[in-house]
Formats: C-alpha cells, structure tokens, sequence
C-alpha cells in the first residue's frame, strides 16, 4: 500500500501522496493537476496506436483516491482535458456521475480547450484562478514579480516537475516531485501518459521526490 507523507504549510496539514496529488485535511480536498484526460483519445484519432486502457488508468488512481480519503472536494489546477472532444470524454462523464456529491472544480489550464459549458453540464466549476483558505489556485507558474503581486501562497501545475538523482556510479534518474517554494507549490503532473521536467531548485526549496509507494524528502 502507497505512503503518503505529512506537510505543514501555512498551518494547513496536506498528505502528499504517491499517486501524485495532495490531499488537504481542514478542507476535505484532494488538489491534482495536469491530468490530461483524452490525450490517448487525441493520439488515437491521429492514427498513432495508444492503447486506451492508459486513459482509464488515470480513473481508477482518481477513484482510488476518492474511496480511500473521502474528499468533499477535488480542486483540479489545469490541464484535466487535454484536447478536443473525443471519445474519453465520455468515460470522463461517466466518471463524474459515481462521484456527484463531489464538489469538483476546474482552474482553467492552456489545454482546457473544450467550452465550459460542458464542465459545467457534469457539475465541474471552472475558474481562471480560485482562492481556497491561505492558498491562490492557479496553473501556471509564476515568476518572482508576479508573486509579490499576489498575498496568497499559490499552488499550481502545468511544468510536469522533476528532481534529478545521480547516484555514486554517476547514474541518474529523474523522479516527478512536488516543488514548495517560499511562495510557491508545484504539483507533479498527475497523468501518466506525460513526462516531466528537471527543474532547478533554489537551496531554500523543499522537494520531495516520489516513487510509487512512497513520497520522500530530497
């Protein structure tokens, strides 16, 4: 069974958890990002074969997760459809329709290119930013002026963060990592069909790698 690990941030408690997301206990929330639901649909529909069982993959981890913490709330920031309709954005719907008593709601990301009006027919709220509590939910990052334009802490996605490890024997891997700045958070990309980024990371940051059972301090 995956471990999560306990953070403070602000007086909030968070668990971050090896399936890539955050779950937010005075809220009763889960915070995930860059899901990128239909990119195996919109690479199928270009006559590249994905096998959409890798779609559904990412489902059942946000099922997983709903069953085993019970949130009240799931805060998606950006990025939860990753391209025109197609057909998974049925099984999308289908998805949301077991968990309805979920409150679900949509910080817009670049590829959230499908009309709200279809979130909003499946009761998902949209946002181009939203305040939760201390926290400023966006999707992109923000540069150092932008964040001293902005009082809250801000948690956001879209650059698929990574933490390099270079082992003795000069091998090197690169894990998906959440990223806290002094301002800023950084969640992983929550979908597997993506890749991630080594990021550079300032001395004062707190990252934490994660591994499929368990997140770590790095």
């Amino acid at each position: 069974m995956s471990v999560g690990l306990n953070f403070n941030l602000l007086g909030e408690s968070l668990l971050l958890l090896p399936e890539r997301a955050i779950y937010w206990e005075q809220q009763k929330a889960l915070l995930v990002a860059d899901v990128h639901l239909g990119k195996t649909g919109h690479f199928r529909k270009a006559g590249i074969a994905v096998p959409q069982q890798v779609a559904h993959e990412d489902l059942y981890t946000l099922t997983q997760l709903v069953n085993r913490h019970h949130p009240e709330k799931i805060y998606f920031l950006g990025d939860l459809f990753h391209s025109e309709m197609n057909a998974d954005w049925h099984s999308f719907a289908q998805w949301r329709s077991l968990f309805s008593d979920v409150d679900m709601q949509l910080v817009m990301g670049n590829h959230d290119i499908i009309t709200e009006q279809h979130y909003h027919d499946l009761d998902v709220s949209t946002h181009q930013q939203l305040e939760a509590g201390p926290f400023l939910m966006l999707h992109h990052p923000q540069n150092q002026d932008c964040l001293n334009r902005h009082q809250q802490y801000i948690f956001c996605g879209h650059i698929h963060p990574g933490v390099k490890l270079v082992g003795k024997g000069r091998q090197a891997i690169t894990l998906p990592c959440f990223a806290f700045s002094q301002r800023q958070a950084i969640l992983p990309s929550f979908g597997k069909f993506t890749g991630r980024v080594a990021m550079r990371h300032q001395p004062s940051d707190q990252v934490f790698g994660i591994l499929p059972e368990k997140v770590f301090p790095v």
